[in-house]
């Protein structure tokens, strides 16, 4: 039975996302998400856009998981992330006011090609994980409820996310984020309504449990995600995109709602993974397994649906990131409809290939690839905000330091790399990473800027 409500609710929330797409669309519409009539996007499009495409799949798990091991310190440390709505904002901001139209476009003027890059690799990335990662959770789904058939989800999630992507591009991409924000505030309200009206449910518990594996590690990944919460956004091309596509104080608002509104969702969810660990649950399979042996079935189910949606929500943006950066910034297909969805194509079948790999680590995803955005953090603060030029030089050793982190971190169980890591847990290790990563590249780029 439960297998079946997922499937249709998997097609009705496809179905309602192709409905909710453009029948007809234009270079212009695709690329830019302009509306038929050439309108830039409304402010609550902006934000429903925003939020949906943040709080994905891979992150929800994340901050249950988090949860469940570290208390609510081990969520609020992903929630912190959520800051970057603040910072990308402030990011914009000074973009815009410089006259850049996308992060590449000023990179491009301060360090030339190279510079941009530089960058391009690492979005190009970015991208590629954020396909792989909602896709594993799609799997994982399946084979929590229903014993298996994750392979056979994971395919059909692709071709028809990429079916009605691959039609609109960003302009389908805004609209059904519209709809499949509202699925997800219904599904996700009323399954964490039921949730806090549960007897025996305490604030207090939750607010000061400790998690099954203590707390110490939840306030590491805290001070890891201030380390890296202003140069986060700035490697997000799907946030980035959306900070040019209305005016600026449009822009400015969706990035102070999608703030609040995306920091209360991932909380609340971390919420279900608190409540496992104190219920005494064992982990299983992500805490999927956990949670469909602790709540009823209907409301395992609005979880279910409410990690579906947001799975596509972030699939569609995703790619249509990914057709404006390969199209837009790197200039390798024609900037039309065929070169785009032959991009969303491509990229597609890249992050399903690495989804069947195997590789099933949700959250060193998100620490991998937010270690190697930090030399942006020195980059943008001396160059962006205080104006002052920097030698190309200094850029590609804040760049090397920050992909020298990450590779760290991704290889931190080999003999050679353990060898020159602070022995402890890996969050411990990833907090020294990036405090060296920062210290580095603040240094070269200090040392190689001028006076504007």
């Amino acid at each position: 039975m439960q297998t079946t409500i997922l499937i249709l609710s998997l097609a009705g929330i496809i179905l309602l996302s192709i409905v909710a797409a453009p029948r007809r669309v234009g270079a212009e519409g695709f690329f830019s998400g302009r509306g038929e009539t050439g309108e830039a996007p409304g402010l609550w499009v902006l934000v429903l856009s925003q939020v949906t495409t943040w709080i994905f799949a891979r992150s929800l798990m994340n901050s249950a998981i988090l949860g469940y091991y570290y208390g609510m310190p081990g969520t609020l440390a992903y929630a912190a992330y959520y800051g970057s709505f603040l910072t990308g904002g402030y990011i914009v901001g000074h973009l815009r006011r410089r006259g850049a139209r996308s992060v590449q476009d000023w990179l491009n003027d301060e360090f030339g090609r190279i510079g941009a890059g530089c960058y391009n690799v690492v979005i190009g990335l970015r991208l590629l994980s954020e396909v792989f990662a909602n896709l594993l959770v799609v799997g994982l789904i399946f084979d929590a409820v229903a014993g298996g058939g994750g392979t056979i989800a994971i395919v059909t999630v692709s071709l028809l996310g990429l079916a009605y992507s691959a039609w609109g591009g960003l302009s389908a991409a805004l609209r059904t984020d519209v709809v499949q924000m509202v699925l997800f505030l219904v599904a996700f309200g009323i399954a964490f309504l039921a949730l806090v009206l549960t007897p025996g449910f305490s604030p207090i518990a939750v607010m000061t449990a400790p998690g099954v594996a203590g707390s110490w590690n939840g306030w590491v990944l805290l001070a890891v995600a201030a380390l890296q919460v202003f140069s986060y956004p700035a490697h997000d091309p799907v946030m980035m995109d959306r900070g040019f596509l209305a005016d600026a104080e449009t822009t400015r608002r969706s990035f102070l709602h999608a703030f609040w509104i995306s920091t209360l969702c991932i909380i609340a969810f971390g919420v279900f993974g608190i409540q496992a660990g104190l219920a005494g649950a064992e982990y299983e399979g992500e805490l999927i397994g956990t949670w469909g042996v602790m709540f009823p079935p209907w409301v395992f189910m609005l979880l279910m649906v409410s990690l579906l949606v947001s799975a596509l929500s972030t699939l569609d943006s995703a790619l249509a990131s990914s057709a404006r950066l390969a199209v837009e910034e790197l200039g390798l297909a024609a900037r039309s409809l065929t070169g785009g969805r032959l991009v969303m194509a491509l990229v597609m079948v890249a992050g399903l290939a690495l989804t069947l790999w195997g590789n099933a680590t949700l959250f060193d995803a998100v620490a991998v690839s937010g270690t190697a955005s930090m030399f942006l953090s020195p980059v943008i603060v001396v160059g962006l905000v205080l104006r002052r030029p920097v030698a190309l030089w200094a850029y590609l050793v804040a760049y090397g330091a920050a992909l020298a982190g990450a590779f760290a971190y991704f290889a931190r169980s080999w003999p050679g790399v353990a060898a020159l890591l602070p022995e402890g847990h890996k969050y411990e290790q990833l907090f020294v990473i990036c405090a060296v990563v920062l210290v580095t590249g603040f240094a070269a780029v200090l040392a190689g800027a001028r006076k504007g």
